[in-house]
């Protein structure tokens, strides 16, 4: 896990290098200060969320199947469910298309 994490903030740095490269490039004094502010500003989120997706992702806690197992036959009762009908059953009629009225009588 952490050489994954590793080698995908190497892999970002390096984007952002080489963005940052090009854009100075193309800009002027002013563009790149604000150029720099926005690739610190992004390379902080970016740390920022990474940093989050590792620790939410060791924290988890094991949960016995039994309370799983509880949770959902007390979700089962909760739902409101009505029962579904089976239309080709013996004794009912079927479902007929619409159509043409029949002619009444004159």
């Amino acid at each position: 896990m952490t050489f994954r994490v590793e080698a995908l903030r190497m892999r970002l740095g390096v984007c952002l290098f080489l963005l940052t490269g090009v854009l100075l490039a193309h800009s002027g004094a002013v563009g790149a200060v604000a150029l720099a502010a926005a690739v610190a500003a992004t390379t902080a989120v970016a740390g920022a969320l990474l940093t989050c997706a590792v620790l939410a992702s060791r924290g988890r806690i094991p949960v016995p199947a039994g309370r799983i197992r509880t949770a959902i036959r007390d979700r089962e009762r909760r739902t409101a469910f009505l029962p579904q009908r089976d239309p080709d059953a013996a004794g009912r009629p079927r479902p007929r298309a619409p159509g043409r009225r029949p002619p009444t009588a004159a």
